[in-house]
């Protein structure tokens, strides 16, 4: 009888066949919207494998972020460094960390592994006390971004954060927020939400030397929770799995545009990325051929109602 699989498959034959490994830094969010559960939606949608490190937990639901409780430095570094043992990661994502002492923890191991591209995603940190957004962005910017190799943000959170004394009437352009990123190690710079005329958004992938890709979208008419895990996780993803960095960021833009058109409101907040959009009915037709279907299997099962008393 003929073996089921070839006698001289190896072990790079088999690793050749398996998908790519993100690990990903960020806190759990119980909503679904973003953190860690959106990552791992949205790596494992376009093809890849998260390695997903709790940093912490949100409380909060889809309409804003009451609370977050970070977990102790020590522990997410035993979670990071327990993995890394045992599996190769080709990309690390980090998303919301929670204190500055996790920071220091990741950057370490960062460090450890300086042959793997970092994806760094700054969010909104409007929720969070003064005293606590000021220590994180200290952190972040002297420890973080110089292993950095792609920093991710909207423009008005890069904007405030990363030229706080600008002066201009005119908003800084990709270029120069890069500029700023690169003054700490970052080569490159993903700037989102930049409002552009005829009621559209564009994003833009820029270094110190130029632009290197931009695309514009419609905007939505909607506010969503979660868009920017989504794009950072997909590119993280993308990149792990072979594709050069302008192609990866189209993709992952393309990507986040769809999950967005597909977005749903599970609660009574903001609406969440349908990060497997892709697994959803497309037509009508569908729609009625399931239901047929549906209707005939359940006939297959029509039981008379019994008598049986308890």
């Amino acid at each position: 009888m003929p073996s089921a699989l070839p006698e001289d498959t190896s072990d790079n034959d088999v690793q050749s066949a398996q998908p790519a490994c993100v690990l990903v830094f960020n806190a759990n969010d119980p909503s679904g919207a973003g953190g860690l559960a959106g990552d791992i939606n949205a790596i494992a949608s376009v093809g890849a494998h998260a390695l997903p490190v709790v940093t912490g937990a949100y409380a909060r639901d889809t309409a804003e972020i009451v609370d977050h409780h970070a977990m102790d430095e020590e522990a997410v570094a035993e979670q990071a460094r327990t993995i890394l043992e045992d599996v190769t990661a080709q990309v690390i994502k980090i998303g919301f960390c929670g204190s500055a002492e996790n920071l220091s923890a990741i950057a370490e191991i960062a460090a450890d592994y300086a042959d793997v591209p970092v994806i760094a995603y700054m969010p909104d940190l409007s929720w969070w006390d003064e005293v606590q957004i000021d220590l994180y962005l200290d952190a972040f910017r002297e420890l973080v971004l110089p292993q950095t190799t792609v920093l991710a943000g909207n423009h008005s959170t890069l904007w405030r954060w990363l030229l706080p004394d600008w002066t201009s009437d005119k908003p800084p352009g990709p270029r120069d927020i890069a500029r700023a990123a690169n003054e700490m190690g970052v080569p490159y710079t993903l700037v989102t939400g930049i409002l552009a005329e005829d009621q559209q958004i564009e994003n833009a992938l820029a270094s110190p030397q130029g632009v290197l890709y931009s695309e514009r979208f419609e905007r939505f008419e909607a506010t969503f929770a979660g868009a920017g895990d989504t794009l950072s996780a997909a590119l993280a993803a993308l990149l792990a799995s072979g594709s050069d960095l302008a192609e990866s960021v189209k993709e992952s833009l393309g990507y986040l545009d769809r999950c967005l058109d597909a977005g749903f409101r599970p609660g009574m907040g903001h609406i969440v990325p349908d990060r497997l959009f892709w697994a959803q009915p497309d037509t009508d037709a569908d729609e009625e051929e399931a239901s047929e279907e549906v209707q005939a299997a359940a006939a297959l099962f029509d039981l008379p109602a019994h008598d049986t008393k308890h």
